[in-house]
């Protein structure tokens, strides 16, 4: 039957329809068969996203199509994230190097940086970011494209995922102002402190990564789990983050679907969870002052993670 298939079209229709009838899981980037077809089509031909629909028409040549229909097939019967299959993926509007050495780029906290980080940095000055728990470095990286005036700091305990995000950082032309740093959260930045410090780290509980679909599997699971209600990490940071801010620094923290258990375990914490165009995504901000301020509750909940 895939001999009737001649066009770019023709092929993203085809892959949509096998990944649907294959019941695949949406949740690298895309969250419908028709983008994760396109994406993975228009990639393996080097081939923008943003092409005008004129080009659909254009027609594959024999080894283009014997390319794209194995990619196809390897999406459904390995279950294979369309990023890992292509070596690439879009965040904020950039391209990214993607891999199996860190997840696949898709956080929220791309929103916040197209928008400037709106309102929480409209009255603040930033010269200098962390992006703690990198992964790829796309956050990181994001921050200073859109940002010409800060340095960044990308910051992971391992080694594999950095080697990617200094490929990410050299990609995109930024040597000058993001430096990557192995790292076991502060632990490498100790003397070091921002005006701004992102973190999408590892919130997925024990027992969501046990019931993952199998893409997920194919991802690092450092880069995913951290304890059994998936705040293992977060309390560490929350409880040295004020250290390594500036007076009106701000701490933005991915958690997830922890969001109710971390407001359970600080409910004296002012965390405020920011709103996005589709409602809130367990995205909290917290200024440092909040920090100092619940430091000794913060604390002790956290030592008494970590005794």
């Amino acid at each position: 039957m895939t001999t009737e298939l001649a066009s770019i079209i023709d092929f993203i229709r085809y892959g949509a329809s096998r990944f649907a009838a294959a019941e695949l899981t949406f949740g690298h980037s895309h969250d419908n068969p028709i983008d994760e077809a396109t994406h993975l089509v228009l990639a393996s031909l080097h081939l923008p996203p943003d092409i005008p629909p004129a080009y659909g028409a254009g027609r594959l040549t024999a080894e283009e199509r014997a390319n794209v229909l194995s990619l196809i097939e390897r999406r459904v019967s390995e279950r294979l994230p369309v990023a890992y299959l292509v070596g690439e993926t879009w965040f904020a509007g950039l391209k990214f190097k993607s891999d199996r050495r860190a997840l696949v780029p898709r956080s929220p906290i791309a929103e916040l940086i197209e928008s400037g980080f709106a309102p929480w940095l409209d009255e603040r000055p930033v010269e200098r970011a962390l992006d703690l728990c990198t992964g790829s470095g796309c956050i990181g990286i994001a921050m200073a494209e859109y940002n010409p005036d800060w340095q960044v700091d990308i910051v992971d305990i391992s080694d594999e995922a950095l080697s990617l995000a200094r490929e990410n950082i050299a990609f995109q032309h930024l040597e000058g102002r993001v430096n990557a740093i192995q790292s076991d959260l502060f632990a490498g930045v100790a003397d070091q402190r921002y005006d701004l410090i992102v973190s999408n780290p590892p919130y997925v509980t024990e027992d969501e990564y046990a019931a993952l679909p199998g893409e997920y599997a194919h991802e690092p699971k450092l880069g995913l789990t951290s304890g059994a209600d998936g705040l293992d990490l977060c309390l560490r940071m929350l409880d040295e983050a004020a250290d390594h801010l500036t007076d009106e620094g701000l701490l933005i923290v991915e958690v997830g679907e922890s969001e109710q258990a971390l407001a359970a375990l600080l409910p004296q914490v002012p965390f405020v969870w920011i709103e996005f165009k589709v409602g809130q995504m367990g995205i909290f901000a917290l200024e440092r002052r909040d920090l100092l301020e619940h430091a000794e509750a913060i604390h002790a909940v956290a030592a008494a993670r970590h005794a």
